[in-house]
């Protein structure tokens, strides 16, 4: 009996629960989701069935009479139904793909409404097969292959995924019930139509009988394994990479000594967090960005959609494409009143600034001059009066091509350095040096980040007041 198939389907998957009592099923007039309406109401396993139809507008007269259907089904099982209409054309673009969009649009809309808790949609094993040839042959990643899931978010179910579309007709014959024929299904202009019509019917009459069971398999099974996957990537993803925001930082090193199908996972992992999703992206943009990090020290940069991956010494910055190049992060300089917090907000950076007494007799000549209060903040200290013997202007900008001064970890004596030297050697990215935070009073550096007091302004035995500076 097909009913009892399609309820396996929905007790192995967990497809109903006590949270999804309402069930909306969403019917279009065809086939299958008036099979999938008959036996979600034979197993009655939702408190409450309602119906969902979206009209496409796109058949004139036939999608009237379609709508006119789905109506009489509702008066005849005395079901609540909502109707929406929506014109894809109206939106350009790709017809299918905002065919698509609108309806899940109208589904996510009616869980959010309140009005059903989850909906139901006619997806069969046939739909299924077809996809996974679909996307074989567009070249998709393990990821893609496992085609229709059989639980979306939403949430959406899909329990006839197990079920052919000719088990679904050979049901309602039998039954003796009517549906629709959309006539554009049968319309060669669309790859899908091809994939159905031509396709899959040479397969299964030269190479393969069960064809549909065989890519349904396959799917089942890209489906677990992207399933563990997710899981492990969710759990361990932040030993490899670092969130900023919207920028992901990756250890080339670390990402490369992986398993390659590791690092795939990882470098996928990057870039949806940098753009939201993964469409578009295909297996020579993942092998391009490892390629990049397999190469010997030293810069180098690409692209793939919406995500700009750029290489300096060891790290991998993965970052939407103008993050990087933008010119108002640059050049940025304000002035500091102490006690207080000075920003430079196109760029991000932050430092607090106050003055404390020393209260103690005798300071600890080895006391560092930094310490962390955080994962992500360094205090440093300075010798206040010593600061403001250079003058009583302090201020905070960013680094430029030509600033040098004397940092007092250098030890006394050592000199004035260029910081760009000093930028190589303790081997800060590119993409960090134009925004990097300099303290300033008139033409002299008294603090970088990184790098410290200068020598000059350091924290001695007779210092009397220190200038904390918290670089958040």
């Amino acid at each position: 009996m097909l009913s009892s198939r399609v309820k396996r389907t929905i007790l192995r998957h967990g497809m109903l629960d006590e949270r999804t009592r309402r069930l909306g099923v969403a019917v279009s007039g065809g086939a299958d989701s008036v099979c999938l309406l008959f036996i979600m109401r034979d197993l009655g396993l939702a408190a409450q069935l309602s119906i969902l139809h979206l009209n496409h507008l796109l058949r004139g007269e036939e999608s009237e009479a379609d709508e006119a259907f789905v109506r009489t089904l509702a008066l005849r099982f005395d079901l609540p139904i909502e109707v929406r209409r929506a014109d894809p054309k109206s939106a350009g673009g790709n017809l299918e793909e905002e065919a698509r969009r609108m309806r899940y649009a109208f589904y996510r809309e009616s869980i959010q409404s309140g009005s059903v808790d989850c909906v139901a949609t006619g997806h069969t094993l046939s739909d299924q097969a077809e996809t996974v040839l679909y996307r074989m042959l567009r070249g998709a990643h393990l990821a893609g292959l496992a085609a229709i899931h059989p639980v979306a978010p939403g949430p959406v179910i899909r329990p006839l995924l197990d079920v052919s579309r000719e088990d679904v007709e050979r049901h309602l014959r039998e039954a003796g019930e009517r549906w629709r024929e959309d006539a554009s299904n049968r319309d060669l202009v669309y790859d899908r139509n091809r994939i159905r019509h031509v396709l899959m019917p040479e397969l299964a009459r030269e190479w393969n009988p069960e064809i549909e069971r065989g890519l349904g398999q396959l799917a089942a099974l890209a489906f677990d394994e992207e399933r563990y996957w997710a899981g492990w990537i969710r759990d361990n993803s932040p030993d490899y990479l670092e969130i900023r925001g919207n920028i992901v930082l990756a250890s080339a090193s670390k990402l490369v000594a992986q398993p390659v199908a590791v690092a795939r996972r990882l470098v996928r992992r990057a870039i949806e967090q940098v753009r939201g999703d993964l469409h578009a992206i295909d297996f020579g943009h993942v092998e391009a960005i490892l390629e990049l990090g397999r190469q010997s020290e030293g810069s180098g940069r690409l692209q793939v959609p919406r995500v700009d991956v750029y290489r300096s010494f060891d790290w991998i910055r993965f970052a939407p494409p103008a993050v990087g190049d933008q010119l108002a992060a640059r050049n940025q300089d304000t002035a500091c009143v102490v006690p207080g917090r000075a920003e430079l907000i196109p760029s991000g950076v932050s430092i607090d600034l106050e003055v404390r007494e020393i209260i103690e007799t005798k300071r600890d000549a080895e006391a560092p001059e930094s310490r962390r209060e955080s994962a992500r903040v360094k205090v440093y200290e300075l010798d206040w009066d010593r600061v403001l013997g250079w003058g009583d202007e302090l201020r905070l900008r960013t680094w430029k091509p030509g600033d040098e001064y004397a940092p007092s970890a250098a030890g006394i004596g050592a000199g004035s350095r260029k910081l760009k030297t000093m930028f190589q050697e303790a081997r800060i990215p590119l993409w960090d040096r134009g925004t990097w935070p300099i303290l300033t009073i008139g033409s002299k550096i008294v603090w970088a980040r990184e790098f410290g007091p200068a020598a000059e302004v350091a924290v001695q035995g007779d210092s009397r007041r220190v200038l904390r500076v918290a670089d958040r």
